[in-house]
């Protein structure tokens, strides 16, 4: 029988990915949330994961997690508007809230659902949706899904978004949606002049904080730290980065919160997290809240490395985070580079396009608050290596 249409496209798109060196697998990791990882067995620092606060190991988190299945079983077994809800769930949510100044708050599988759920619930046909051009594909595809029109600025130019505005000043039904960190380049939205604009223009204004919540504005985000928390309609995070859990949350008056759960469907047609989640997710707001001190050391710790970086030649961007882009280009240099690195001790992600635009392959350093010192110095060893090895390759 010979192979339906279907399997002949794919297999010609499979080639050209793995011609162009853009083809993804899963890579062969173990402990890939520890700072060292296994990778094939070999054990390496870990620059890669996003447990920004080196919270995913942490014992009281895993009691709570281990607490919490003993007390409420696995699974929650529906969604939480059915039976899938539990003390613990409320508790959480209020405590969340509280620790971002809000009057409700709501928990979702991932962030990805979360942003989702906005979009679906707050965005229809005729709404305009205003969206910085490198922001995450979450909220992308929760644009798209909603059927709104999307209207797409320059990254973090302002000018132009201000223009943007202005052409639709006449439409009643208006959203701005931005990253406050940018996940692939670990630079900032200019939060400040975003907020006079959606004031000024009467825009609901929506921030994705997941790579920011545990680090900046005493853990509570970005926004916190740009002076402009209380302006900010909704706010989603995550606690799978920072807080070393799973699951997105979204914080906002109880007005908005309660439009959110009837109306996003990623919430009311999903089964709740696991209560092992939950409690986990509890224990490690509770020690962000109580110590901010991780996330102030992560951002010392990176100003550091990237100034060092920078002074070898390396094009970092404009990070201003935890997250520290080494632009090379060629996504067969990108590889190459990562491959050197792993020789060197250090298991660094190689990022390419279509996560990044073409020509801009790079590897993404994700800092984490544990390093020591003799860590550190490994990691400029090993991109100083990577400095002299570079020339040679090009």
């Amino acid at each position: 029988m010979a192979p339906k249409s279907i399997y002949r496209r794919i297999s010609g798109e499979l080639t050209d990915l793995e011609n162009s060196d853009a083809l993804r697998t899963v890579p062969q990791v173990e402990n890939g949330a520890d700072k060292i990882l296994l990778f094939h067995n070999i054990p390496l620092l870990n620059l890669a994961s996003n447990d920004y606060l080196g919270l995913a190991g942490n014992s009281m988190l895993k009691a709570e997690a281990v607490k919490a299945v003993e007390e409420y079983g696995c699974g929650a077994a529906a969604s939480r508007l059915v039976t899938g809800n539990f003390s613990l769930y409320d508790k959480l949510e209020k405590e969340l809230a509280d620790f971002h100044g809000r009057e409700d708050s709501m928990l979702f599988s991932s962030g990805y659902a979360a942003n989702l759920a906005i979009m679906d619930a707050f965005a229809d046909r005729n709404s305009l949706v205003f969206s910085d051009k490198l922001n995450h594909a979450s909220i992308l595809d929760g644009i798209r899904m909603s059927g709104a029109k999307q209207v797409r600025y320059k990254h973090n130019d302002l000018d132009h978004l201000e223009k943007r505005l202005e052409a639709f000043s006449g439409v009643e039904s208006k959203i701005l949606i931005t990253d406050t960190i940018f996940s692939m380049d670990g630079d900032l939205a200019r939060m400040e002049r975003i907020a006079d604009l959606c004031d000024r223009h009467d825009v609901m204004l929506v921030v994705d904080e997941a790579h920011a919540e545990g680090v900046f504005g005493s853990g509570r985000g970005f926004c916190r730290e740009a002076g402009v928390a209380d302006r900010v309609d909704l706010h989603m995070g995550a606690f799978s980065k920072a807080f070393g859990s799973l699951g997105g949350a979204v914080s906002g008056s109880s007005e908005l919160i309660s439009y959110l759960r009837n109306k996003g469907r990623s919430f009311v047609f999903s089964t709740a997290l696991p209560p092992a989640v939950i409690g986990a997710s509890l224990a490690a707001l509770l020690l962000v809240r109580s110590d901010p001190s991780r996330g102030e050391k992560l951002l010392a710790m990176s100003r550091e490395l990237k100034g060092y970086l920078e002074s070898l030649g390396f094009n970092c961007g404009d990070s201003q985070s935890q997250i520290i882009p080494v632009i090379l280009g060629e996504n067969a240099l990108a590889l190459k580079a990562q491959q050197l690195l792993r020789e060197q001790g250090l298991y660094v992600a190689a990022i390419r396009p279509p996560t990044v635009p073409p020509g801009t392959a790079r590897l993404r350093i994700s800092l984490r608050a544990d390093l020591t010192d003799s860590d550190l110095e490994m990691v400029r060893s090993a991109f100083g290596q990577l400095h002299k090895e570079l020339s040679a390759w090009k």
